[in-house]
């Protein structure tokens, strides 16, 4: 027999399969703590240790009580239920359970659990784990993605938390969930609709105890299948004393549902949402006993346009002098003749005037007529809807109004700028004396001729062909600055005022050197009208 970590008596003596199984899997976890003083009480039978403070004792390893703060690193892959409770881990991480593909059972209980991380349960066991313990710790919200990747789930514990939210649908995925315990929380509202009997054809207790709910959404629960409505556990919650939920729980006690029997104490509701008026509603009916059993909800949707008075009316089956109403709006304002604030008015007969509507005006008002002299109790709920006043003055443009205006004044400016701009005119020039042809050098006096022939208001002989009138019509012409070359260098030639602009050397006025420039702008590549 090999000598193993000095532990060569423990396999003494080992002869039947089941101590051999023993004995193999507590070589494993002897090898996994290792680097741990190892305390070893074996016993050949059941093949249990202790290492480092955890046990290990055939497929049950516990690390209980040790003020952990993450989950191990190292854990025997064929442990089949782990258990982690009465420790400090704050969150699961990614991971944190990799590589035990045989987990079925998962204690976290009394920890400081804040979070389950994404990726938790990645490449673990999966589908395998059965029964999750999350008890007592100190989750807040119940998110989505918690137990996305453990579909055969059948057993959650999550009561003792702080949980006040849940999220989309937790529990959509967990079509092999038969018990979940959400008890001593801090819930106000629970999506009955997500549960469903094909998602949760298993699912037959739910406990949703001890939590803050005050309104059911009773059309949901009703559809819930029949065999959850049995396990439905609703006492000690905050709940509304209201005829539609009493005639529920009624109808429920009638059917000997045990969450009516066992807990028949446990069922309070408050009178108008007042924590001091709590009445046990199952044990002592009187205050309800009176309520039509036969309508569960009643209930009805009005819509109203903002600045406008609305007359909303209590529709209940109660009728005389004895019967007293009370309104309550969607803000948990207990309403009460003659009104208040001036915004709601109440009339004896029950009927409530919403003076003129706001958008804040919109909500659930609820409607509760109390008979004392027969001791019956009815209610009616109006949906108010409060729609923005399309006439408003005051109304905000819309955004594709908004931005096509925009677009217009933008195209009406780029309009006016090319269109309306003032020109700046050239000063008007004076037209030049007729220049007398003087002698000169060829160069100079061909450029001058042809210079005076463009420039003479005397029409040219016609060159048009016989019989033809000489035009008379102005023509358009543009001057270009003529240069001569003389020694090869480039010169104006003489009685030039400016580029193309000939002149008699007799007559050359005297400019100023703006007046100069203003004319050479404008007969540089300005269209002039010639007569």
């Amino acid at each position: 027999m090999p000598h193993v970590g000095g532990h060569t008596e423990l396999l003494q003596g080992v002869d039947s399969p089941t101590a051999w199984r023993a004995a193999v899997l507590l070589l494993v976890c002897l090898q996994l703590h290792r680097p741990s003083p190892v305390h070893a009480a074996v016993s050949s039978s059941r093949g249990s240790y202790r290492a480092g403070g955890c046990i290990c004792a055939a497929d049950i390893f516990s690390c209980t009580a040790l003020a952990l703060r993450h989950v191990p690193g190292e854990m025997p892959v064929s442990t089949v239920t782990l258990d982690l409770s009465h420790n400090h881990i704050t969150q699961l991480e990614d991971g944190a359970f990799q590589g035990l593909l045989q987990l079925e059972t998962l204690r976290l209980s009394h920890n400081q659990l804040t979070a389950i991380m994404p990726g938790a349960f990645r490449n673990s066991s999966g589908a395998r784990l059965r029964n999750m313990d999350l008890s007592s710790n100190h989750l807040c919200v119940l998110e989505e993605h918690y137990f996305q990747e453990l579909s055969g789930l059948e057993e959650l514990l999550l009561f003792n938390n702080r949980i006040s939210r849940v999220e989309g649908r937790p529990l959509a995925g967990l079509t092999n969930l038969r018990k979940a315990y959400l008890s001593h929380n801090r819930l106000t509202d629970f999506p009955f609709f997500s549960i469903q009997k094909h998602s949760h054809p298993h699912l037959s207790l739910l406990d949703l105890s001890s939590n803050r709910l005050s309104k059911l959404p009773l059309e949901d629960i009703l559809a819930l299948p029949h065999s959850l409505q049995k396990g439905l556990y609703l006492h000690n919650n905050s709940l509304w004393c209201e005829c539609p939920m009493y005639s529920l729980f009624r109808s429920w006690e009638q059917q000997e549902f045990e969450s009516l029997l066992f807990f028949r104490q446990e069922h309070v509701c408050l009178v108008y949402g007042n924590p001091r008026g709590t009445v046990r509603f199952l044990q002592h009916g009187r205050y309800l006993e009176k309520c039509n059993l036969s309508a569960v909800t009643q209930k009805s949707s009005v819509t109203v346009t903002a600045g406008k008075a609305l007359l909303l009316h209590c529709a209940t089956s109660l009728s005389g002098h004895a019967v007293t109403f009370l309104w309550v709006s969607p803000s948990l304002e207990s309403v009460l003749p003659p009104g208040n604030n001036g915004s709601l008015k109440m009339f004896s007969n029950g009927s409530l005037e919403i003076m003129a509507a706001r958008e804040k005006d919109t909500g659930i008002y609820w409607c509760l007529a109390e008979d004392r002299q027969h001791r019956r109790n009815d209610t009616w709920e109006v949906n108010v809807t409060v729609l923005a006043d399309p006439n408003d003055p005051q109304e905000p443009f819309n955004t594709g109004f908004t931005t096509l205006l925009g677009c217009v004044v933008s195209l009406v400016l780029v309009l006016m700028y090319l269109y309306l701009t003032p020109c700046r005119c050239p000063p008007c020039l004076k037209a030049p004396p007729p220049a007398t042809a003087t002698p000169s050098l060829g160069n100079e006096a061909g450029g001058g001729s042809v210079q005076s022939s463009i420039l003479t208001p005397t029409p040219p002989a016609s060159t048009e062909g016989p019989g033809r009138k000489v035009s008379t019509n102005k023509h358009v012409v543009f001057l270009e600055p003529i240069r001569e070359q003389q020694n090869g260098k480039l010169r104006a030639g003489p009685g030039h005022l400016g580029p193309g602009l000939l002149l008699g050397a007799e007559q050359q006025p005297r400019h100023r050197a703006g007046e100069t420039d203003s004319i050479m702008s404008v007969f540089s590549d300005t269209p002039i009208m010639l007569p």
